[in-house]
């Protein structure tokens, strides 16, 4: 039996209904936007770093935004847009910290289950704490065993469902597709599961009956797996004591890491795929040198984040980009802007994977860089490579609408048709 044979198929209508762009979860974070959000940004920076306001307001959308610190009712909201700004405002979490508690001197309630009550909102010495129980299952060297594990059993039994078709739809078919078996198979969750994790990921109740039945099997009997990490994890605390994770600690670091994994490289992947195909002569070049991958995926990144936007609490009256910041205000890093500031980029607009490397904000910067980061990498590499070994002539359908990209604070393309072979 070869690899593919017998790896996990999802329902593709009802991966098309979660993950659509324009309706959904996803039209709450400004599915309804349909412009490019880009030479506004470029005209709010070069009147000022730092401007009063949130970023969708700033940008003339009036729809439906809901987002990280959005829309925080009752406090002052300022959004930055320079490379520089975003950046130090992440790498100074006294001041800009991840969650309001931090602004009253709380610190957020582990025993609560919540993607909120999770390392996303912590930071200081707790979240360097929690993070290093995980970071080792995410960085560069553990790429080949979440590729081995999931990432590539995946890809190609997806590519086998349509190979012989000659033409396919990428982006909600296959892209959608893939980080969401990924992450949840590395949980245990079975197959028949996976897509209500998705559905059900605002339900912390469905997701824990999800979840507990696995906790306690991983804590009989570990297995190679990402929610036995977090079983067997020990915590040290300041005062030197060691103890394991509670359950609710793992249900929350769990349905953070569901989210994350599932919520975001489908975007960026789809959007790396429509960068190249609208340029036929680009597929060929990375077709023929598979290492300029690497540098298409890393400048998607940079040129079209699918995520660019997150958000910071003001922990005390302090100054930004020359604006003055109220402690208690909420500011909102245009990640997408900042990747864009041609103090940093020349010709910052254009999608070159010529490129020199240069670090962008597109998974973040600072201590709360993108845990996920290189699974990411590692998903997008494998998956396009597939297809470009797979699909000769791979191209986009010229009698099917071409690809747009969509959103504000969460942006990726529209379908991906494309022909392959003879197709």
């Amino acid at each position: 039996m070869s690899a593919t044979e017998g790896a996990p198929r999802l329902d593709i209508e009802q991966v098309r209904e979660l993950f659509d762009l324009r309706g959904g979860s996803v039209a709450f974070s400004g599915g309804g936007f349909h412009g490019d959000p880009y030479p506004i940004w470029h005209e709010l920076r070069e009147t000022g770093p730092v401007h009063g306001g949130t970023v969708h307001q700033l940008t003339g959308f009036d729809g439906t935004a809901f987002w990280h610190g959005v829309p925080e009712e009752g406090r002052p909201h300022f959004s930055c847009f320079s490379f520089d700004t975003c950046d130090e405002a992440q790498r100074n979490p006294e001041v800009f910290a991840s969650s309001p508690e931090a602004v009253e001197g709380r610190e957020i309630d582990i025993s609560q289950i919540s993607i909120f009550n999770s390392m996303l909102a912590m930071d200081g010495p707790r979240h360097r704490r929690y993070r290093a129980l995980v970071q080792p299952s995410f960085v560069p060297p553990k790429a080949q065993w979440w590729i081995t594990n999931w990432i590539d059993d995946t890809v190609h039994a997806l590519v086998d469902a349509f190979e012989a078709d000659g033409r396919a739809e990428l982006n909600i078919d296959f892209c959608a597709a893939i980080p969401v078996l990924t992450i949840t198979s590395s949980f245990g969750i079975p197959v028949d599961q996976a897509l209500e994790v998705r559905s059900e990921f605002g339900n912390t109740d469905r997701m824990v009956e999800i979840l507990e039945p696995i906790v306690t099997a991983r804590r009989a009997q570990p297995c190679d797996d990402l929610i036995s990490v977090l079983v067997e994890a020990e915590m040290t605390e300041e005062d030197g004591a060691v103890h394991t994770l509670s359950d609710p600690e793992i249900y929350s670091f769990a349905i953070l890491l569901l989210g994350a994994g599932s919520g975001t490289t489908w975007k960026q992947m789809g959007i790396t795929l429509t960068a190249l195909l609208r340029d036929p002569e680009l597929v060929e070049r990375v077709r023929a040198d598979r290492s300029l991958l690497k540098g298409a995926i890393e400048e998607s990144l940079r040129w079209e984040p699918t995520d660019p936007m997150f958000s910071r609490w003001v922990t005390t009256d302090t100054v930004l980009g020359g604006t003055e910041l109220p402690k208690g205000s909420v500011l909102h890093l245009c990640l997408g802007a900042a990747n864009r500031d041609p103090a940093r980029w020349d010709r910052p607009d254009v999608y070159d994977i010529d490129r020199p490397p240069r670090p962008s904000q597109g998974f973040g910067s600072g201590p709360h860089i993108c845990l996920g980061m290189h699974v990411a990498r590692a998903e997008m590499f494998t998956a396009i490579s597939a297809l470009l070994d797979r699909l000769p002539d791979l191209r986009l359908d010229p009698d099917a609408p071409p690809p747009e990209i969509i959103g504000l604070y969460e942006r990726g393309a529209t379908e991906i048709n494309v022909l392959f072979g003879g197709g």
